[in-house]
């Protein structure tokens, strides 16, 4: 009995996200009186992977095989099955991201197991397995019961936190048998998007709508964003109008953040869009509609023109930060 952490890398190195997901299946780990392993596939030194010790894994499954550099969603549900029925695991835990998304469903029919998506807290109850989520939009939690003998959960990013639990992590090569027909899928090429910071990875994000009014203003966003070390993100109809890239389009249909802090620059907060920050720690709204739904939203709201408010936020950020 233990339970499992599906641990991504991004070029060998962990970020955040895989240390929050054992913070949260240590916790766990310590009401069932069991131990957490963490599985890494791909080329990771061991440096880096005792670094999960310091959060609550003991034990660290490390998978490096060729074959599996690029994710295949197929594969890695094999290999996530053969952990799972070597270490015993009643619960598995994933990010709720786009690897998470692919994997867990696959797995979850794979081992008959109840999935639980984008849960936001620790269980409330293990005898049934009862977990919250927010549902209609963030709306309303509900609480999912999972009665399988395994559950499987995917949690959202900035839904629990980071907190250090060291132990004696041992590091073990796991070789799972990869059939051929699990290997269909080629990868060809990939293409990273550089020299920014990623929408998945951001504590705080600077966003706009069509209230910036043209892709030619867009530049206070990204020189707020610069000076807080934000990412930027836009609405539907700003990448659907072609002002940003696609890449940078949040909501339901868009990207689905959960950062510390989300900062609203003339959207007015359609229910969609709503739908894809809710997970935001602190959002603030900026729009010169006070009757603009974004600010039954917002934790914090200014009225005003997004284009007259911004140069002043820029302003007071550079003073606070003595430029």
């Amino acid at each position: 009995m233990s339970v499992l952490v599906y641990t991504e890398n991004w070029d060998g190195k962990f970020k955040k996200l895989s240390f929050e997901l054992v913070s949260f299946a240590c916790e766990i780990a310590k009401t069932l009186n069991t131990n957490v392993v963490a599985l890494s596939i791909g080329k990771v030194n061991d440096d880096e992977l005792n670094k999960l010790g310091t959060y609550g894994a003991s034990k660290i499954l490390n998978v490096q095989n060729e074959n599996l550099i690029n994710l295949n969603n197929q594969a890695y549900t094999s290999v996530l099955a053969q952990a799972a029925a070597k270490e015993g695991a009643t619960l598995i835990v994933f990010a709720h991201n786009n690897t998470g998304k692919a994997i867990a469903p696959r797995l979850s029919v794979r081992l008959k197991a109840g999935l639980a998506t984008g849960v936001l807290a620790l269980p409330s109850n293990f005898q049934p397995f009862t977990i919250a989520k927010k549902v209609f939009t963030a709306k309303a939690i509900a609480n999912v019961v999972i009665k399988t003998p395994v559950s499987i959960v995917t949690l959202l990013q900035n839904a629990f936190g980071v907190f250090e639990t060291p132990v004696a992590a041992s590091i073990e090569a796991f070789n799972p048998e990869i059939k051929d027909n699990e290997l269909k899928t080629e990868v060809k090429d990939v293409n990273k998007v550089s020299g920014k910071i990623l929408l998945t990875d951001a504590e705080i994000v600077v966003s706009g709508g069509r209230g910036m009014k043209g892709p030619e203003n867009w530049g206070s966003i990204e020189e707020l964003a610069t000076l807080l070390g934000a990412g930027t993100a836009c609405s539907r109809p700003v990448s659907d109008e072609g002002w940003r890239p696609h890449e940078e389009h949040t909501g339901q249909t868009g990207k689905i953040l959960a950062p510390n802090l989300y900062i609203a620059c003339g959207i007015s907060g359609a229910i969609q869009h709503l739908g894809g920050i809710s997970g935001s720690k602190c959002i603030v709204a900026i729009n010169k509609d006070p009757d603009a739904p974004i600010f039954e939203a917002a934790d914090y709201g200014i009225v005003g023109d997004v284009l007259k408010v911004l140069p002043e936020m820029i302003t007071a950020v550079k003073e606070l930060k003595g430029n």
